[in-house]
């Protein structure tokens, strides 16, 4: 198989990133400038900040990554960038500046969808672990702050295809875990703190429903194309859950309380968190953490069974989460089921993934002309 050093630029959302990737299968550098201190007074990312920090950033982290690999502009073979899904604005950053390297160097461009750059993060380190065998098909669930979407993948010759078989009917998992750390007056990003702070509380201490879905989505996606079931997923419902139950049980003081106190903490620890919770907190966030593990388990699970799955992908920054991680792993091998996650690093954007991606485009001459824009919707569909 030819061999490749692929330059990968990640700039979807709030994360700057860089890598070099060697033929889809070994890390030569993978650099990542996050912004999480720039849009922490605000709860969430602000677009219009993180394309300003992307024109910050953009330049030094691509020359850090070029440095670390040993390699210079001229001796990549291709550029690859994230052409989205994501925020227009971040991934016209990274866009513009790998078709002006593409344009000087005379070097391939090729564009990458960033959901299948998370899928292919599995499939890198599965590789960089000597494990070049993948059973088909692989159902991948990418599940992050901004996407939670169920793919069925097959491989034919160096091609993927993909067809989606569920989606998030509204918020998105990882955006259900930042809202309900906001609520409850635990900063962002929430998942993390959420997820460690899960440990100390009764997971069993609140019912949550688990989310229905009765209309049929809006898009028409109700089946696949030989009548089998979606599997959408759901997560407003339980959200607004949380927030009645803080307005039923009088939370809302000790929630401000917190709130102000950790405000006045330059960079607050995990034991800062944990001081400033209540039991009736950690409750609340040890069931919330465990309704929301359940129906992603119980849903790709179930969907597996029905689509003859041979392997399971977890990936995307909530793959990161410990909970998940277990029960994933517990329920697919009663299942009898592989089941992979990337490493924690790998989980939430980066570039590497985005080069590794790449490479099978780059085998087959996929490359992207130079008049290729952004799109902050792009889907991931069949080849």
């Amino acid at each position: 198989m030819p061999d490749a050093i692929i330059l990968g630029i990640e700039s979807s959302c709030d994360e700057t990133a860089a890598a070099v990737v060697r033929s889809g299968e070994q890390i030569l550098s993978n650099v990542v400038f996050s912004q999480i201190a720039t849009h922490l007074p605000y709860g969430g990312v602000v677009p219009e900040l993180a394309s300003r920090e992307h024109l910050k950033a953009i330049l030094p982290v691509v020359r850090k990554a070029l440095a670390d690999a040993g390699h210079t502009y001229a001796s990549v073979d291709a550029i690859a960038v994230t052409q989205g899904p994501g925020l227009a604005g971040a991934l016209l950053v990274g866009l513009s500046y790998a078709k002006a390297l593409a344009y000087a160097l005379d070097k391939p461009l090729i564009a990458v969808n960033h959901l299948e750059g998370h899928i292919h993060a599995v499939l890198l380190e599965e590789r960089q672990n000597g494990n070049q065998f993948v059973n088909f098909p692989v159902l991948a669930l990418v599940v992050s702050g901004g996407h939670t979407h169920l793919y069925l993948a097959e491989q034919k010759g160096e091609a993927w295809s993909y067809e989606n078989i569920g989606h998030t009917r509204d918020d998105a998992a990882g955006e259900a875990f930042d809202k309900v750390a906001k609520l409850l007056g635990l900063g962002y990003p929430g998942g993390p703190i959420i997820d460690r702070l899960s440990k100390h509380g009764d997971p069993t201490a609140v019912k949550f429903a688990s989310p229905q879905i009765k209309h049929p989505d809006r898009k028409g996606r109700g089946s696949a194309a030989d009548g089998r079931p979606h599997f959408d997923f759901s997560y407003s419902g339980i959200k607004t859950a949380v927030l009645r139950y803080i307005e039923t049980n009088g939370l809302a003081p000790a929630i401000a309380k917190r709130r102000e106190a950790l405000s006045a903490i330059a960079k607050p620890k995990f034991e800062d968190y944990l001081a400033g919770c209540e039991p009736a907190t950690l409750n609340l966030v040890a069931s919330f953490q465990r309704a929301m593990v359940e129906d992603l388990v119980a849903k790709t699970l179930e969907a597996a069974e029905v689509y003859d799955a041979a392997t399971l992908f977890v990936t995307g920054g909530v793959a990161a989460n410990n909970e998940l991680r277990r029960h994933f792993e517990e329920a697919a091998a009663q299942q009898g089921l592989p089941v992979f996650f990337p490493s924690r690093p790998l989980s939430t954007d980066n570039a590497a993934m985005i080069a590794a991606a790449a490479f099978p485009k780059w085998l087959t001459k996929d490359f992207a002309p130079m008049d290729f824009s952004a799109e902050a919707g792009l889907q991931l569909r069949r080849a």
